[in-house]
């Protein structure tokens, strides 16, 4: 699957099956299940790892995927659309099994490290090391090791030059597209888009909507971020002002009447409401690069949708 696009990863897998140097590994995986997981999955166990697998979002799971690695014979829980009920009987499922005790967490969200520390701490104190490659997952391990609660080592993937520069910004500048252009098949070209976050993640989506011709916006509050975007002033007043990249930093309440996108890359909460979604003009899409189940009022969402068909 995909190996046409992974030659670092098939090139690790011819050079070290031999010496199988995960050969005691028990990993519990929590990611994105998709053809790329996949082909991670496959090099994980030809190294000699023994995994059990579930999936990060329950939105993006690869039906045809987890079908294909649960007939190869890996352990594997998930499905597209899973409820919040299921999502965590998987990683259940993946964590708590006979004759299995977990050695590693491949974490991306911190899902996994969240259940098996809240729910089996003694299994948790075992882990001789998390491997964490999302900005929300680092953040919650940052705040479980200021609060003296883990244990554990831990490994930042996500700040990694290789993650945060090919994954976050440019997996991200095409993978915008292709999600959007898959969901909606609308055209960008003169379309209206305000990003939330100009992150790794926000920029590579700016570049992307841009080359497309879309008039971009971009809001951030980060400080850092704010310097390069040029937006600081924005914290005292509504003046517009430009960032070095070309695109009008504003306020999401500004332009959220008029845009025909909004598409989320925080990682934060609450970023769009449903304040925002009811001044929304009709057709607008809302889109999410970050952390699925936190920057979008999915349950109000949701509720709009219920009595959309229900009129």
């Amino acid at each position: 699957m995909c190996i046409s696009e992974m030659p670092g990863i098939m090139a690790l897998r011819k050079r070290a099956a031999d010496d199988r140097p995960l050969k005691n590994a028990k990993i519990v995986g929590c990611t994105h299940i998709n053809a790329q997981t996949a082909v991670l999955i496959e090099t994980l166990a030809a190294l000699g790892a023994n995994l059990r697998w579930a999936a990060c979002n329950i939105y993006s799971t690869q039906n045809e995927v987890a079908a294909a690695l649960a007939e190869a014979g890996f352990s594997v829980f998930a499905w597209r659309g899973e409820t919040e009920e299921d999502f965590w009987w998987c990683i259940d499922k993946c964590v708590n099994a006979e004759s299995w005790q977990p050695n590693m967490i491949l974490d991306d969200g911190g899902d996994a490290t969240h259940l098996m520390l809240k729910k089996y701490p003694a299994m948790f104190k075992l882990i001789k090391g998390i491997v964490e490659e999302s900005v929300t997952g680092v953040h919650r391990l940052y705040q479980l090791s200021k609060g003296g609660k883990l244990s554990v080592p831990a490994m930042n993937v996500n700040d990694s030059v290789t993650k945060t520069k090919y994954d976050n910004l440019y997996s991200c500048r095409e993978s915008i597209i292709d999600s959007l252009k898959r969901s909606t098949d609308v055209m960008f070209g003169g379309k209206q888009v305000v990003i939330c976050g100009y992150g790794e993640v926000g920029k590579g989506c700016s570049q992307a909507l841009k080359g497309f011709g879309c008039v971009v916006y971009v809001t951030e509050i980060d400080p850092i971020c704010a310097l390069q975007a040029r937006c600081s002033v924005l914290i005292f007043t509504s003046i517009y002002v430009y960032s070095m990249d070309g695109y009008r930093v504003v306020k999401l309440n500004e332009v959220v009447r008029n845009v025909d996108i909004v598409i989320t890359a925080t990682g934060n909460k609450n970023v769009v409401t449903r304040e925002h979604m009811d001044k929304m003009k009709n057709g607008c899409i809302v889109c999410n690069m970050g952390h699925s189940n936190t920057e979008i009022d999915v349950v109000s969402l949701s509720l709009l949708i219920f009595m959309l068909f229900s009129c």
